[in-house]
Order: structure tokens, then sequence, then C-alpha cells
């Protein structure tokens, strides 16, 4: 049980990893776990948005935000040998949300910018964080052994985060913004 939140322990820049390991607060492991942390809180905000109504969207992003902290406490922990919490159906989930979102979006015209409702762009600051935390990873998966599994469902999940984007702007009547290169 935790009795205080602050231990002093950081104060010189180092933090422990689950193990117990003693490292920097910029190291490559604490970089990929705090960017999915990041990641969480922010879909947090998404999920606290008086438009979002559709109860199958908000189960589908209620249960990424346990996927999330699993997936940052498995980054977490430097002697993990499993990751636990997370399997393929996760990611095949995201995938049948998005197929059922796409079955009403029309084809994209070209690329779209961010923004829209504010929901939408909410969503579009949750796939580039979620772009982010990809590339933390990845770099991490360079010096340690991660499961692929993480990778794919973050990937899946910023796939997710666009095509609600679209599929909300849709919904609320708001015309998507396609990029102009000549503007």
């Amino acid at each position: 049980m935790i009795s205080k939140v602050y231990t002093r322990t950081g104060d010189a820049g180092k933090t422990s990893l689950v193990s117990g390991t003693r490292v920097d607060k910029d190291d490559v492991r604490v970089e990929a776990y705090g960017t999915v942390d990041e990641l969480n809180s922010n879909l947090g905000v998404l999920l606290h948005s008086t438009k979002l109504d559709d109860p199958d969207i908000v189960a589908v992003m209620r249960k990424a935000q346990n996927k999330l902290f699993n997936i940052g406490a498995y980054l977490a922990n430097d002697k993990a040998d499993a990751l636990y919490g997370l399997k393929k159906e996760d990611v095949e989930e995201l995938e049948h949300m998005m197929d059922q979102m796409n079955e009403e979006l029309p084809p994209a015209q070209g690329f779209v910018l961010p923004g829209g409702t504010r929901l939408s762009a909410t969503a579009d600051r949750c796939r580039t964080i979620t772009r982010r935390a990809e590339r933390r990873v990845v770099t991490l998966a360079k010096v340690a052994t991660i499961d692929p599994l993480v990778l794919e469902y973050l990937n899946r999940l910023s796939d997710f985060f666009f095509v609600f984007a679209r599929y909300n702007n849709i919904q609320n009547q708001v015309e998507e913004i396609i990029w102009d290169k000549n503007a």
C-alpha cells in the first residue's frame, strides 16, 4: 500500500523501475512507459467528453485505458518475462470497431487534417501521442526484448483514433478539412 506519494528518491533525476533497478528519468525505458502514461491521460480526457455517448466506443476506449496501463507496467519492468493483460483479441477488437465505424464513412478525399469537433481534435491528439509511444517502444526494443504485441496494439490504437476522429466529425456533420498542399 502506498502511504505517501512523495519519496524524495527521484529528486536527483533518478527513478526506480518495477524491479527496483535505478535509472535516469530520461532512460529509454522511462521514456517509453512515460509516453504510454501520457497517452492514457489524454485518453481519459477524450473519454470524459460530454459528446461521447456511444456505449460501444466508450467501452473500447475504457478497455484501451486498462490495456495501456498493462503495457506501461510491462515496459516499466526491466525483468518482465511476460506481457500480461494484452492478447491478439484486443487488437482484433480495435479492428472490429474500426470496421463498424468505417461502414458509415465516405471514402477519404485526401489527407485529412486534424481537427473538426473538439472531440475529434482530442482523438487526433491521442493518435499522435500513440505514434510517439510507438516510436519510444521501437527505440526501447533496440536494447531490450519487447513483446511484438505491444507495437501491434499501439499501431492499431493509433489507427482507431484516426478512424474515430473522422467518424465523429461525420456523425456531427462537420466537414473534413483536406490537406491543401498549395495553401
